[in-house]
């Protein structure tokens, strides 16, 4: 008979009894001593108020109580193997799901990292969950998602709350971006000042993190940007860019990776920004979601996203 440690001692006990058809026998086959096995039997019974062997005859038989309790205790021991299987392929990672939470401006950096989550972990279900920045943590704090991709100052290690743990994942600068038509083409270093308040611009919307970055940098420098559109949308942005009229601000490796898209360099230089993977502090991590935050971390470090001086990013830890 195969044995389960979580099934319940009583009922493994009950089983071997119905098997070998004697208490000794049966204590025998479980290495336990006979009046340990008697007892245990014994408390099922007064437990469940009913007999469920009969000890009066030569070999000790089940009663009809105890032949339909049986049969539920086996249905259940082929659950709980289930079970065990199941959580065996949850820790291998060939079964699963993640949960994840990101900004429209972190869609560039997760649309690689998703692509090879998914390679390496076939068999795990991933949703994603597009969200403004200030909408990640409450999703965190309600489970809607198991980890988010947030956008931050690299100066401030305050975007979220004590209950959250963060994981930098990489630093970068952001910079004005022009399509392929734009007059600002080629133009050497530009005072951000005169760019960014005679240039028509288009910007995400003021209630994300990007453009509170951009609005914080103009303050700053007591500039009045000359915004024309404003959009929720990443695609909308680089799509506008592109007809050559409009420019933006950007993260430099979104800028880099299109080949229509240019740098336009300006004084005094853009602030770098973050991002950042976040979770629950304390909360429990699935091993798809533990998997995901190293598989960042060694993508980012072999990409070269991460700045001088700034260590490789650590994984997401378990919680204790």
């Amino acid at each position: 008979m195969e044995r389960n440690p979580v099934f319940p001692r009583s009922l493994r006990y009950l089983m071997a009894v119905a098997e070998h058809q004697s208490f000794t026998r049966a204590a025998e086959a479980l290495y336990v001593s006979q009046p340990t096995l008697s007892q245990q039997i014994k408390q099922l019974e007064d437990l469940l108020e009913v007999q469920l062997l009969d000890r009066t005859g030569r070999n000790v038989r089940l009663t009809a109580a105890g032949e339909v309790y049986l049969q539920y205790a086996h249905r259940a021991l082929v659950e709980l193997n289930a079970g065990g299987r199941a959580i065996s392929e949850l820790d291998n990672l060939s079964r699963g799901s993640l949960r994840l939470g990101m900004t429209p401006i972190s869609d560039y950096l997760a649309t690689p990292l998703l692509d090879l989550f998914n390679t390496r972990y076939p068999g795990i279900v991933v949703s994603t969950l597009e969200m403004p920045q200030s909408d990640i943590e409450i999703a965190l704090s309600e489970d809607r998602v198991d980890v988010g991709i947030a956008f931050g100052s690299a100066s401030s290690s305050a975007m979220f709350s004590a209950e959250t743990d963060t994981h930098v994942m990489c630093i970068e600068s952001l910079n004005l971006a022009v399509g392929n038509g734009h007059h600002l083409v080629g133009q050497a270093s530009l005072s951000s000042n005169e760019v960014l308040e005679r240039e028509p611009l288009i910007l995400f919307c003021p209630d994300y993190a990007l453009r509170r970055h951009i609005n914080q940098y103009c303050a700053e420098q007591n500039i009045k940007p000359r915004i024309v559109m404003e959009t929720t949308s990443l695609s909308v942005i680089i799509e506008l860019v592109r007809k050559g009229r409009l420019a933006t601000i950007l993260p430099e490796t979104i800028v880099r990776s299109k080949d229509d898209l240019h740098v336009i360099p300006m004084q005094p230089g853009m602030p770098r920004h973050t991002i950042t993977l976040v979770c629950r502090k304390g909360a429990y991590k699935s091993p798809a979601c533990l998997a995901f935050g190293e598989m960042a971390g060694e993508w980012c470090t072999k990409r070269h996203l991460l700045s001088d001086g700034v260590s490789s990013p650590q994984p997401i830890s378990a919680a204790h």
